[in-house]
């Protein structure tokens, strides 16, 4: 089974979207680190910052590692390095036609679907902000579990058919 145009394409380009948007997300959370003043090309107005989004708790292991490690901690990253990990894992894993390769991506999917889900109700009802980024980066979640369920039922449908 060759894998579809459509698939290959679609995967590049959220992937390497989802990487552009990481890699922006981390640039502008050190800048800010760096530089207090620093404002990004998307921090439009009091209540659409996403560097306020980056630089909040939130914006570093979900807000949650650091109830298990110190702040400063190795363990405790920004949101913007786990996302270059999960869209680099996504787009090599991708070019595997096995059927394990696709049962992580659909697994690996389904968790970026449910952090950019809770990242978005802490978003809307904690924060009150609305980060360009970071809803760029759900829709590019949501896309990718999409395209990853479609190529495991294709996998599945063709093992039967050979089956």
């Amino acid at each position: 089974m060759a894998m579809p145009k459509w698939e290959r394409k679609s995967r590049i380009f959220l992937c390497v979207f989802g990487l552009f948007l990481s890699v922006y997300a981390l640039h502008v959370e050190l800048s800010r680190e760096r530089d207090p003043e620093y404002r990004a090309m998307c921090d439009l107005g009091e209540s659409v910052s996403c560097s306020k989004v980056f630089t909040s708790r939130w914006g570093r292991g979900f807000g949650l590692v650091q109830f298990f490690v110190a702040k400063d901690s190795h363990l405790n990253q920004p949101n913007s390095v786990l996302g270059l990990i999960f869209y680099t894992l996504q787009m090599g894993l991708g070019m595997s036609l096995s059927k394990k390769a696709a049962m992580f991506l659909v697994f690996a999917s389904w968790l970026s679907v449910a952090g950019s889900l809770y990242l978005a109700a802490i978003l809307a009802f904690v924060l009150g902000d609305f980060c360009l980024v970071c809803v760029s980066t759900y829709i590019v979640n949501f896309a990718l579990l999409f395209t990853n369920l479609r190529r495991r039922t294709a996998i599945e449908g063709a093992k039967e058919k050979a089956g």
